[in-house]
């Protein structure tokens, strides 16, 4: 299939198109890349644009669940909603579960639904580098709501900030404490915080938290793309899928002030310039991980190692080498 066949697939709603455009995007060859820009850069003349949500919060507080439950109910309301679920890989083998599609047996069957597990890598925040390429994917081939599932919380994992409409950050009840050090980071960032699991037992204990927490947000700076509410803590419970509705509701309150007032197509520019810098970076680290330059930096890294040339001095000579290989490929 060419580019021009798979671009034409992806527009009619063809999810296997869709599932191949994706494999294409993150793929490193560099052969991979081009037909996968040559893709991009044809969808996006659709002008389609989903609502992007990027959706995070510790481990086992039920994101999952919690997705196929709101997808579900999204898809009762006639959306259409694809799932980005963004799998940790191992530091050691660099392998993945990839087992979110599993987890979501309900949301995975429906015929309004795509879900793509895809491993985080080495990437910052537990954010596969091309999901961003996959999120457009995903809005041309049709879908109205786009989730973003992220590795778990941590300072950097802001970074889904720059690829989503409205971050929204997941907590358990009386789970203050796992979020000690990184709080004041992610919840600067968090557009709606759900207090998940607000059921049985347990909701006594989550009513105090989303009370803690709506408190806590009352502390913060006031953001100007906020209304006047906003940044907001709320119970929901995924098990038993209370609070969803709620939820959605706010979630379309401040979609719908942030686009009255200039705010919704501002993000997505600056965004768009986020992310055109971010690949001139990981281009430009990408030229050390060819074979001249690995075996120079071992040669570097050695001398430095024997001290016989500081650090400073060997980086000055790797990046003069880069510079003179660049030189010599763009004649």
């Amino acid at each position: 299939m060419d580019t021009l066949e798979l671009a034409e697939k992806v527009e009619r709603g063809d999810r296997r198109a869709l599932a191949r455009a994706v494999t294409l995007v993150e793929s490193g060859r560099a052969d991979h890349r081009a037909e996968a820009v040559t893709v991009l850069e044809r969808l996006a003349k659709t002008g389609r644009q989903a609502l992007r949500i990027g959706l995070s919060g510790t481990p086992g507080v039920g994101k999952s669940t919690f997705i196929e439950a709101f997808g579900m109910m999204l898809i009762a309301r006639g959306l259409r909603v694809a799932v980005l679920a963004v799998d940790p890989s191992s530091a050691r083998s660099g392998g993945s579960i990839l087992g979110d599609k599993t987890r979501m047996d309900r949301l995975s069957r429906e015929a309004g639904a795509f879900i793509r597990p895809s491993p985080s890598q080495t990437h910052l925040g537990g954010v596969a580098r091309r999901t961003r390429d996959a999120v457009a994917l995903c809005e041309a081939a049709g879908f109205d709501v786009v989730l973003i599932e992220t590795v778990g919380v941590g300072q950097s994992e802001t970074v889904v900030a720059e690829m989503a409409d409205m971050f929204v950050l997941l907590l358990a009840p009386a789970g203050g404490d796992e979020l000690q050090g990184v709080k004041r980071g992610i919840m600067e960032m968090a557009d709606l915080i759900l207090v998940n699991k607000a059921d049985g037992d347990l909701k006594t204990s989550a009513s105090r938290t989303c009370a803690d927490y709506a408190g806590a947000l009352r502390l913060l700076r006031k953001r100007p793309q906020d209304p006047e509410g906003f940044p907001k803590a709320m119970m929901v419970s995924a098990a038993q899928e209370t609070g969803l509705t709620e939820a959605w509701a706010e979630i379309e309150a401040l979609i719908g002030w942030r686009r009255e007032n200039g705010h919704w197509q501002g993000r997505r520019a600056e965004q768009a310039r986020f992310w055109f810098q971010e690949d001139v970076r990981q281009a430009l680290l990408a030229q050390l991980q060819t074979p001249d330059a690995r075996a120079r930096m071992r040669a570097l890294g050695d001398a430095v190692a024997r001290g016989e040339m500081p650090p400073g001095r060997a980086a000055q000579d790797m990046l003069a080498d880069l510079r003179a290989v660049s030189a010599s490929s763009g004649k």
